[in-house]
Parts: structure tokens; sequence; C-alpha cells
């Protein structure tokens, strides 16, 4: 019997369900957005930042059950670059009066501690960070459009800065749903998780134009299938080392990068999977052909090719 050569598997068979799906979660996502919004951190609303050093290092969870009899709400407690130093934030204003205040709540314990700085952020400061942070992302993803159009070719620029959207959205759905903190840590996070989904759409998309080029036989659909199914061990081995360095990160990390990790987390899925289904769902929606991948050939390049022939004694040898 003849051997067979194995098929890869269909992905682009389960695109019409990848669409409604990745349809349904940007909706999902810009209708949170709208109704619930971010549960915006004191870096972007402004607040108080209190930073004390212990005598000895203290347990968190006691500061935080302090402050909260005390009648504070909006906080966070956190070690800062110590395990006797505590740095808090605070959603009240004010300066070295409510420094004074807190450090009165946090010595009737007994315990000995020292103020050693605070600080105010107002709202107006927090607003340009606003209206900054939006401007980067925007300014993020035209910069991948113009580099990978020129790169590829444009539609290959439509199709890896949907899907860098996409992701963007689907995360910051998650933590309107959750009400996750949104800081600059996260904010910070989105942009890793552009690059990181960039870089996987862009080896996904670098196999297709090889393939386009050196495949003669094949639909699109094929092509683009055969391109998946080459990349996807290194996408699953990318991805899963990626993640366990990020619940690592997690668990272990602190509470001050809890959701830098978290929004990371959420990202390298969400991004793995756009690169295998968003981002080849837009090239089969533009109908990508291999005349838009195919080199020019060059003038004169035939009466090149003859004049380069080897010289006839040189073929008897």
């Amino acid at each position: 019997m003849a051997d067979t050569e194995k098929q890869p598997f269909d992905f682009m068979g389960f695109r019409k369900i990848a669409s409604v799906l990745s349809i349904a979660l940007v909706i999902a996502s810009i209708a949170l957005l709208g109704i619930r919004g971010l549960n915006l951190g004191m870096d972007f609303t402004g607040g108080t930042s209190v930073e004390f050093e212990y005598a000895e290092a203290p347990s968190l969870d006691e500061i935080r059950t302090q402050l909260t009899e005390a009648g504070y709400e909006q906080f966070s407690v956190q070690n800062f670059g110590a395990d006797t130093i505590v740095l808090i934030r605070m959603a009240e204003a004010g300066n070295d009066e409510l420094a004074n205040e807190v450090t009165e709540v946090l010595s009737r314990t007994g315990a000995e501690l020292e103020l050693v700085s605070s600080e105010f952020v107002g709202s107006q400061v927090g607003d340009e960070l606003k209206e900054d942070s939006g401007l980067g992302l925007l300014i993020a993803l035209a910069v991948v459009l113009i580099y990978v159009g020129m790169r590829f070719q444009f539609k290959f620029g439509i199709a890896s800065v949907i899907p860098l959207a996409h992701d963007v959205l689907i995360v910051l759905g998650v933590f309107a749903l959750f009400q996750w903190t949104f800081d600059l840590t996260v904010l910070a996070a989105l942009l890793a998780i552009i690059g990181y989904s960039l870089n996987d759409t862009i080896v996904v998309a670098d196999r297709i134009r090889e393939n386009f080029r050196k495949m003669r036989v094949g639909e699109p659909w094929d092509i683009i299938n055969q391109s998946i199914h080459e990349t996807i061990t290194r996408t699953i081995n990318t991805s899963g080392t990626t993640l366990v360095v990020l619940i690592a990160l997690y668990f272990l990390g602190g509470e001050a990068i809890n959701n830098f990790a978290l929004a990371l987390m959420i990202g390298v899925v969400v991004g793995t999977y756009s690169s295998i289904y968003v981002s080849a769902n837009m090239l089969m929606v533009m109908g990508v052909t291999r005349e838009d991948l195919m080199v020019p050939a060059k003038e004169g390049a035939g009466d090149e090719a003859e004049e380069e022939q080897p010289p006839e004694w040189l073929n008897r040898m």
C-alpha cells in the first residue's frame, strides 16, 4: 500500500465559530467598559502615597486590618524594596496631615515605625496619565500597522493590528467585569501583550508568506492551514513556558505585581488564540492571494541568467 501523507489539522474549519466567539467577546468587552468602566487605581485618579520603615518586618494583613478599622476604605498596602519598608497608597487627598494620621493609627499596636515620605498626586496628573496612556496604545498599534505593511504586505498589516486591538479590548473587558484595579503596572502589561502577540502573529505570517511562494498547488485555505500546522508547536511551547513564569510571578511576586501578572496571563492566552484564528481569519476575509506575495521579477533577469551560465569546459568535468 502506498503511504499517504498525513493531512494537517483543519484549523480553518473552525474559523466561523472562532469569528463568532471573537466578535462576541469584543462586543461584551466594549459593553462592560461602557457600563461598568475600569476600576482605575490611584495612579490615574490621584491620591496620597505614604512610605514607612519598620524596625521589624510587619504583617501586611495586620496593617490592612488596622486601616480598615480606622475607617479608611480605598487603599493598597505593599512592601517597597525590603520587608521592613511598607508603601501605603490611599485615595484620600492630603499630605502631611493624612500621613500623621496614618502614622498614629499604625503606632497604636506598639509597632516601631518611622515615616519616610509622603506625597500627593492630584487628579489633574491622573487625567494626563489616562490621556497619555490611551495615546500610547494607539501609537503602538499605528506603528505596528506601518511596520508589518512595509515588511510583508498591507493586508498582513491589517491582519496584525486587528488581533492586537482584539487582545487589548478583551483584557480590558475582563478587568472591567471583575473590577480589578487598573493602574500603571496593568498599562505596562498591555504594552507587553501587544509586543508578545505581535511576535506570535509575525511568526505565523512569515510562514504563510513563505508557503504562498513555495506551494504551487492549493487554495489559500489549504496554505494557511499548513502554515498554522507548521508553527503551532512553537506557539504552544512559547506560550506554555511564558505562562509558567507568569503563574510563578502571580503567586510569589507579591501584591505589587499581581495585576501585572494577571493581565499578562490573560493576554498570553488570548494572544495565542488571536494569532492563529483572528489574524488568519482576516487574511481569508481580505482574500490574500499568491499574487499579493510573489516577489516581482527584476528586469533583465533572464539575460543575466544566461550570462551567468558556467563555461562549457566546466560542465564536462
